[in-house]
Parts: C-alpha cells; structure tokens; sequence
C-alpha cells in the first residue's frame, strides 16, 4: 500500500472516518442542538465533492490500486460526485421531517454516510469482492435506517422484508461470484474479462454464475420479477428514509451492474444481454400498469420506480459505450427527480403525519402555487415530457436499444412511457383542479424551499441544456 493508492481512495477514506466522527459527535450533543450534526453531514459532503474534484482523472484515463480491487476513472467520479448532490439534497429535505416526526437523531446522518460509502465502494470496484464489501455496507446500512421508527408496527414489518430478501439477493450474487471464481480462478474483474475473451473456463459453471450475477442484479435494482420488496418496504419506512433508498442507492446499483456485466463478463454479454430484455420489458410493463391501481403515494412512486428501472436496464442492456453513458445519464436524472417528488410529500407532511396518500395532493395549487409548479415540474420530466430533461434521458436509452437492434423492445418502452403518462398527470389533475381538502399553512425552512426550487427548475433546465449533462457522460465511456 502506497501513499499514492491512499490518495486515490481519499474520497473513500475522508467519508469512512467522518461518519465515525458524526456517529461519536452526536454522543455529545443534546437533542435541542441537534442542528449541529445536520451541519457537520452537509460539510463532511462538501468536502468530499471537493476532494473528490481535486483529484479527478481524465476521460478515458483509468487507474487500478490495492493491488487491482479499486479502480478510478471518470464514470466513478462523476457518479460519486452525483451522489453527494443526492445525499445532500436528501439531508436538507429530511432534516424538517425528522424534527416534526420524532426521529430527528444522529443515527440517520451517519448510517446514511456510511451508505455512501457502500455506493462508492461499488462505484470504484474492481474486484468483485471489493463490489460485495460496498453491496453489504449499503444494504445493512439502508435495512437500520427502514426500521428506525421502533414505534412504527409497518416500519418494522418494511424492515424485516427488505433485510430477509436483500438478504436472499446478496447470497444469491455471492453463489454466483463463486462460480465465477471457480469456472476463471479470479475474482478480479479486469482478469475474468480476459478469461472470458481467451475462452477458458468451464462453460456451465459460468452460465449459472452468471444467471445468479443477474438474479442479484435485479433483485438490488428492483427489477420484475424480483421486485416484490419494494413497495411494502417504500410504504413502510419513514418517509425520510423513503427519500433516501428510492434515489442515492440507485447510483450505486447502476455501477454495480456496469462494473459486474460489462467490465468483468463482457465476453458473456450476448447471455446477459437476452436476461435483462426479459427484466426491461416486464419491468416496463408491470411497473407503469400497476402503477395506475394505486391510491398511495409511495406505493406508486414504488411501482414508477420498477418502470424506470426498465429503462435504465434499456441502456445497461446496449452493451456499447453510449449505452452505457445513456443508462448513466438516466439514473442520474432519476435520482434528482425521485428525490424532488419525495421532497414535495414531504412539504405536505405534518405533525408527524406523512402525506402518503393521493388525496393529500388536491388542491396544493390553491395552498402554494409555487411548489405545485416544481411538482408539476418533477412530474413532467418522469413522464417524459418534451423539454424537461426526463424526456431526453427516455430518448437516449431508447436511441440506444434501437441501435443495439433491439427495435421491438425500445417501442415496447415507447408504448409503456405513455401508459406512465397517466398515473403522473393524475397528480398534477389533483394539484390544479380539485379542491384542497386541508387548507393549514404549509410550513418549512428556507433551506428546504431553496433546494426544492432548484430541484424542481433544474428538472426544466437539464431538458433544455441537456447536452452538458449527456457529454459528462458520454466523456465518462470514451477511450
């Protein structure tokens, strides 16, 4: 180990010993002051987006440490960099909710910094050891945080599904890693590439290790059919938390997916490539359909969440370069726009209450003009309207599955983002044209109005600058 090698893991490290700092702070800050550790978690991620800026690698430069089990390059900055704006815009919305709910402790900071560190771990994995250490410091990470409302009988319930089936899902990609290491003799991703393009290995042994690489895959992402924990455990966690597991850690799966099928069984990509067809159109499919039938907010958000994961998987399923971008560009967008829809339920919510149902969006037009505007926003792009920037991540993933010459498949996603279409517009129906049945003030801080209005006009300025956002991208793939 060299200091060169720390330096490149500085991200990493700096995160890891100030999550401990703001877990060991909060010990000595009394509940009226919990103010302090919302403001040491906003720092602790400035500073991170700083070092992580300050030591950036070209496009196109790639650079393996630790003996080859951490790689940095531009896809991994970029997205890391993307994660602190998530997490940071997560901290801001939550910090309201929590005081009013109960749940204001240090507990949510820190398990949530130690969250990002699982995503970074996965972002900058070179081994698929490295990728399982940054999967289960996520997912423990993410199952505390679902039940930390011990009051909450449903909290609880969310709580104990999503750890038993995440649970089943890591043992499932962990069988499926040691088939791998047992048909190549390598867990390193960079290795088992080689292996793969030389033709060794046993070919059974990886068609079921990469069958159950997939199954993993799908069962973090959300995917249909393995999306069966999703809805309860949206439903059931606090509204926070909600917040935070539909945006930050979809940043992380998406590396997963990039590090695992293209860097490390690229040669394979024909069999995985045919898998996630499956999972795109019965993700496309069952999340926008079901997704009609809901009354609950969440529950909805869940489904529309199976949907967009379709269309990421469109991307990831491209097996190119601009697929790959695409697929990034998307889940990037996805992230800020989940969150600034969370962000405006939890506007409405109050008094420990959580504004979970559709109901609760009649009439928000009367009550703030303004803030139904960035919800209509927010709406707009996930339905993929032109001119908001949803619109042009559906084009570039669809662009791609046309080019990879799946054509059937990208007017199967054409035909379900319309269907999406209504379930999203109910809302703004809701927000424009009923009547408000609560008619209190809606109260928040300034802090959380600011980043909220931003959330929402970048949904419109992203659309019509959207070439700045696609090239970071594109530039992240290039040789």
């Amino acid at each position: 180990m060299s200091l060169s090698e720390l330096q490149l893991a500085l991200p990493e490290i700096f995160i890891a010993g100030m999550a401990c700092v703001v877990l060991i702070a909060d010990l000595f800050i009394s509940d009226e002051r919990r103010g302090l550790t919302h403001t040491l978690a906003l720092l602790v991620l400035a500073f991170a987006a700083i070092i992580t800026f300050r030591v950036m690698v070209a496009p196109g430069e790639t650079i393996l440490a630790f003996s080859d089990t951490f790689v940095r390059d531009r896809f991994g900055d970029v997205m890391k960099l993307f994660a602190y704006l998530v997490l940071f815009g997560v901290f801001v919305y939550a910090k309201h909710f929590l005081r009013v709910a109960g749940l204001f402790k240090g507990e949510f900071y820190s398990l949530s910094l130690f969250a990002l560190l699982g995503v970074m771990i996965m972002i900058s994995a070179s081994s698929m050891l490295t990728v399982y250490l940054g999967l289960e410091l996520l997912a423990l990470s993410s199952y505390a945080l679902v039940a930390m409302d011990r009051d909450s009988a449903t909290g609880s319930e969310a709580g104990m599904k999503y750890f038993i089936l995440g649970s089943l899902a890591s043992g499932i990609l962990l069988y499926g890693i040691s088939l791998i290491y047992g048909a190549t003799g390598s867990i390193h991703l960079g290795e088992i590439s080689q292996a793969l393009s030389g033709g060794l290995g046993d070919d059974l042994m990886l068609a079921f290790g990469l069958a159950f690489l997939v199954v993993g895959i799908g069962f973090k992402l959300g995917a249909v059919p393995f999306h069966m924990w999703l809805p309860d455990v949206y439903q059931g966690a606090p509204a926070a938390v909600t917040l935070l597991i539909a945006s930050l850690p979809k940043l992380g799966y998406l590396a997963l997916a990039i590090r695992l099928l293209a860097d490390g069984m690229g040669g394979l990509h024909d069999d995985w490539q045919d898998m996630l067809v499956v999972l795109a159109a019965l993700s496309m499919l069952l999340g926008n359909i079901v997704a009609i039938a809901q009354t609950n907010f969440k529950r909805m958000l869940a489904y529309s969440t199976i949907s967009h994961v379709g269309f990421i998987l469109l991307g990831v399923l491209a097996a190119s370069p601009a697929g790959y971008a695409a697929a990034m560009f998307y889940t990037i967008v996805y992230a800020l726009m989940s969150a600034g829809a969370f962000a405006v339920m939890l506007l409405l919510s109050g008094s420990g209450v959580e504004a979970e149902n559709l109901e609760d969006f009649k009439g928000l037009a009367k009550r703030t003009p303004w803030y139904a505007l960035m919800m209509l926003m927010i709406l707009f792009s996930m339905a993929g309207i032109p001119v908001f920037v949803g619109f042009f991540a559906k084009w570039q993933v669809i662009a791609a599955a046309i080019d990879a010459g799946f054509v059937w498949l990208a007017l199967l996603a054409v035909i379900t983002a319309v269907i999406g279409a209504f379930y999203y517009l109910r809302v703004v129906k809701l927000m424009y044209f009923d009547e408000p049945e609560v008619t209190t003030p809606i109260e928040a801080p300034v802090d959380f109005r600011a980043v909220l209005s931003i959330n929402g006009l970048a949904m419109l300025g992203l659309g019509v600058f959207s070439g700045g956002l696609i090239g970071v991208c594109v530039r992240a793939f290039s040789a």
